[in-house]
């Protein structure tokens, strides 16, 4: 067998040649590493490499990493629960190439007036707004841009959930950006009965 470990640049290749790059490796009793950007369990589309590895009885481990909707709020200095404000965080995406079930559409979710990390989103701001307003949030109601959170070139937007769509815009936001919204961004909060 041969030593080593295979660090696989997934770029531009199917699942079938992932597997495929896996199964070599292991064959070899190499070890390999599928490195993904940000967390594995929020649209990583792990599930489907883990299932097909168990099928052919290949040992894999899955280690956490920092989710974006984490480092955008350290970016932005936020804190998605703030007792008062909002208790909850809904982490979605508007429907794309991939579909959202119907009892998830944006506007529903939104209904709630939480606070909201949307991911996979940046190219349909127009759209995105308008599902945004068709729910609890007003036009005032803040929101952010966080392009590439936690990368050297991060770069953050404070908007407003009316001027979403412009401020991506005018900041040339088209992908590799979180959408964030809610009250948590912009507003008095209550001191914390933890202490």
């Amino acid at each position: 067998t041969k030593p080593g470990c295979l660090c696989l640049d997934s770029a531009g290749m199917t699942l079938e040649e992932v597997l495929d790059a896996m199964d070599a490796a292991e064959a070899e009793g190499r070890t390999t590493v599928r490195l993904h950007t940000g967390e594995p369990s929020l649209y990583g589309a792990i599930r489907e490499q883990m299932d097909a590895l168990a099928e052919k009885g290949i040992a894999y481990a899955v280690v956490p990493g920092v989710s974006s909707f984490a480092a955008a709020a350290a970016a932005l200095g936020a804190e998605y629960t703030l007792p008062g404000v909002s208790q909850s965080l809904i982490i979605t995406r508007m429907a794309g190439r991939t579909p959202v079930p119907e009892k998830e559409e944006i506007s529903l979710l939104a209904a709630h007036g939480a606070s909201m990390a949307i991911f996979l989103s940046a190219g349909m701001l127009e759209r995105l707004q308008e599902r945004l307003l068709a729910g609890a949030y007003t036009p005032g109601t803040p929101a952010a841009i966080v392009y590439k959170a936690s990368w050297p070139d991060q770069k953050t937007c404070r908007c407003t959930v009316g001027t979403l769509a412009e401020t991506g815009r005018q900041n040339a936001v088209e992908k590799t950006a979180l959408i964030l919204v809610g009250d948590f961004l912009d507003s008095p909060y209550e001191r914390s009965k933890l202490y």
